[in-house]
């Protein structure tokens, strides 16, 4: 069977764990190499079980321990070809680790199947992904958006878990003490998402057949776990589905100190 496994999420670092217990890839290093190690132990999972890191943008907390973590574990890197140009620009695919592009036609690793797609982010060329496992179950990972395109949309429906950004709640963000030009920035469409809008997608998600969810990266300052989470259990509830019984939700850890999973 599949495992997810959160490592890190939120504005502090991103990192989360993919495949089965012999095998899988990492998605986002925003950790040290380091802090990714020790939560992989806490998790259970060896360094020696990744096999490939994917990388969703260049921004400092989806890449903080890449570098280090990817030379000194010989593990390759993949991306878009505008965020691998990012990366060397910012020195961090300097050539001491294998760093290629994934195209929109993805590529197999780990047993599993992984396909890239477009994100709306204020960076070079974000992506999401669509992942299907050794077993044929599929995982829809996208954070980092300022809306949820059809392409997003598209990718997302009918996998059987869906992890999706649930940044902030927009009334937080407008009465809190951020300067108007980042609000600006994380309510545009090249920002993040809020929590009403992760909902609504999870609710017609959910109605085409996703029964798992993960809310992820949300934000220290605008956001706590507990709202995110009403936020998105009422949509789904007023759309007459049942927790436990149509859906399973649940919120990514800031850091996942109990070490836990999602087996699917």
């Amino acid at each position: 069977m599949a495992r997810l496994c959160p490592l890190f999420s939120g504005s502090s670092g991103n990192s989360y764990y993919i495949g089965s217990s012999c095998a899988g890839i990492l998605i986002d290093t925003g950790r040290t190499a380091k802090q990714l190690n020790n939560m992989l132990e806490t998790c259970g999972i060896g360094i020696e079980s990744v096999k490939a890191i994917f990388i969703t943008h260049e921004h400092i907390d989806h890449i903080r321990g890449l570098r280090v973590l990817a030379s000194r574990k010989h593990i390759p890197v993949y991306t878009s070809a505008g965020t691998l140009r990012a990366l060397e620009n910012l020195g961090c695919a300097n050539g001491t680790f294998q760093a290629d592009v994934i195209d929109d036609k993805g590529m197999e690793c780990a047993g599993m199947f992984i396909q890239p797609f477009r994100t709306s982010h204020d960076c070079a060329e974000s992506v999401g992904y669509r992942i299907q496992t050794h077993d044929g179950r599929t995982v829809g990972f996208s954070t980092d958006l300022g809306f949820l395109s059809g392409t997003v949309h598209d990718h997302l429906a009918g996998a059987d878990l869906v992890v999706l950004e649930s940044n902030h709640d927009v009334g937080m963000l407008k009465n809190g003490p951020y300067p108007y030009p980042l609000k600006k920035r994380i309510l545009s469409d090249m920002g993040h998402l809020s929590n009403q809008a992760c909902a609504d997608e999870l609710t017609d998600l959910a109605q085409k057949g996703t029964t798992r969810f993960v809310l992820a990266h949300l934000s220290s300052e605008n956001n706590t776990p507990e709202l995110a989470f009403q936020t998105a259990l009422c949509s789904l509830t007023l759309a007459g589905l049942k927790e436990e019984i149509d859906f399973q939700l649940s919120v990514a850890p800031k850091e996942n100190i109990e070490g836990k999973g999602i087996i699917f």
